[in-house]
């Protein structure tokens, strides 16, 4: 067994605590949001992990994801071989998330400290400072979500030098954490951002698949239409739960598998994920992809940030609702989405609010969405 520590998400704090444990000169991390609560964290885990990641917040059913030194290093030096190169990174995510976690074990595996954008919200302004502060003689990489892109790309487009200057000096900027809508991908390209689109998840060590490309050891099978992982990278489980280890990491004769719970479809060559398995409503008898309905949203004018979750209808069961902070109109929404996908995959209630509801990795809150959704 091995000493657990909680450690706050301070990069003052955390970047030394994940060196030690990652290196093995000290206890394993657990690393918590400010505000977070740690009480019921164990004082010991098994020999193997070396961080732990408390993740699914957002769909009420928390998980803490046991990774092991192998796995974060296996990650940090696929991804470094897949950019061209080590470098410096800029730490704009929190830390008590994988994506935080894994800029900060970049940076150690290339021998550099992550540099830390300021304490509070993101800022353009501040992003810009921490990438053009960077050393210009070797590469520059950051890790975003899209709202954070959002944010520099936008303050690029409205004249501001130092925001458009910083993301083109950025040789990668890594984009997970849910969906990138078309439109951004379109002005993020124009502006002379180099995207790199992940997918992965806390169970894999962060990102594991670039551009639809699996990493160096990463394998990838589509078994009954959900996506499934395999390689250095994966996690050793879930601390204190057992049967959803074994229920979630398969093993087979010779290999270990986790299963996502995302739909795709994989050539080979290339994967394609278009959702969630358990993303579907069936309204009015006919089964309806959210996501799907989701791309068309986002493809209209002035809608790419918009989202699309479940509601519920005395009338049709389940049907999908469009959440978004722009001043759109029903239907022309459902007239849209009728046009690509049918009737049924119409949108039902269209809800507007100020901002959309965030966790602290910038990703969307689907609890607060749901509620929203139901009001």
């Amino acid at each position: 067994m091995r000493d657990l520590a909680v450690v706050p998400d301070d990069p003052a704090s955390l970047v030394p605590a994940i060196r030690a444990a990652v290196d093995g000169s000290g206890p394993a991390v657990l690393p918590i949001a400010p505000d977070g609560d740690a009480t019921d964290a164990p004082q010991q885990v098994p020999l193997p992990v070396a961080v732990v990641v408390r993740t699914s917040g957002s769909s009420g059913s928390p998980k803490s994801v046991a990774l092991s030194a192998g796995a974060l290093l296996a990650s940090a030096a696929a991804t470094e071989s897949a950019l061209g190169g080590p470098g410096e990174w800029v730490l704009a995510l929190p830390g008590h998330y994988i994506a935080g976690v894994q800029v900060v074990v970049r940076a150690i595996a290339a021998g550099t400290e992550p540099i830390a954008l300021p304490a509070g919200p993101f800022a353009a302004a501040s992003f810009a400072a921490a990438v053009l502060g960077m050393p210009p003689e070797r590469r520059r990489y950051t890790a975003l979500v899209p709202t954070q892109l959002h944010r520099v790309v936008e303050a690029a487009e409205t004249g501001d030098r130092d925001a458009r200057e910083a993301i083109r000096a950025l040789d990668a900027v890594l984009i997970g954490g849910g969906r990138l809508p078309a439109q951004l991908a379109e002005r993020a390209d124009a502006a002379g951002v180099r995207v790199r689109r992940t997918y992965g998840a806390s169970e894999t060590a962060g990102g594991c698949v670039y551009d639809g490309v699996p990493l160096a050891g990463v394998d990838v099978r589509v078994v009954d239409g959900e996506v499934q992982l395999a390689g250095p990278v994966l996690a050793e489980g879930y601390l204190g739960d057992p049967e959803r280890t074994a229920a979630v990491f398969p093993q087979e004769p010779g290999r270990r598998w986790y299963r996502t719970g995302d739909a795709g479809t994989w050539d080979g060559e290339r994967l394609a994920v278009t959702g969630r398995l358990d993303d579907v409503v069936i309204t009015g008898g006919e089964k309806v992809s959210l996501s799907l309905v989701e791309q068309v949203v986002q493809s209209l004018p002035g809608l790419g940030a918009a989202l699309v979750v479940r509601g519920n209808d005395p009338e049709w069961g389940e049907v999908p609702v469009v959440i978004t902070t722009a001043d759109a109109e029903l239907e022309g929404l459902r007239a849209a989405v009728r046009d690509r996908l049918g009737r049924a995959a119409a949108p039902r209630r269209l809800v507007v609010v100020p901002e959309i509801p965030l966790l602290a990795s910038g990703k969307p809150d689907r609890l607060a969405l749901a509620a929203l959704a139901a009001g």
